[in-house]
């Protein structure tokens, strides 16, 4: 993986927790400013997704992307809007996080 690839995938997985972050804030749409946030988020990190598309399997872009967002969106909606997760949910994005690592480590679809 190159470090333009990660870079830009690393941009796509944080705005898009912003984006989602104030998904939830924009209460179904009727607060402008989360609104305008979500929609500006969402085409940050889908712009962003398609440079690292370039080099690496839309497949493990994709495992990357969705897996580092669930972890830190479960991490957001604790710590910012007071969500409480339970052990399961605690163990089910443990083994997310070992996924995303053991792609990473391991997959040879990934360049290193």
């Amino acid at each position: 993986m190159t470090k333009e690839a990660l870079l830009f995938l690393a941009i796509a997985i944080i705005a898009e927790v912003i984006a989602t972050t104030a998904l939830k804030s924009s209460e179904s749409f009727t607060r402008l400013i989360p609104c305008v946030v979500s929609i500006v988020g969402y085409c940050i990190a889908f712009w962003c997704l398609t440079i690292p598309m370039r080099t690496i399997p839309t497949g493990i872009i994709y495992a990357i992307w969705s897996g580092a967002g669930i972890v830190l969106i479960g991490a957001v909606g604790w710590l910012v809007h007071g969500q409480k997760l339970d052990i399961p949910a605690m163990l089910g994005m443990g083994l997310i996080i070992a996924g995303v690592i053991t792609i990473n480590l391991f997959s040879k679809s990934v360049a290193h």
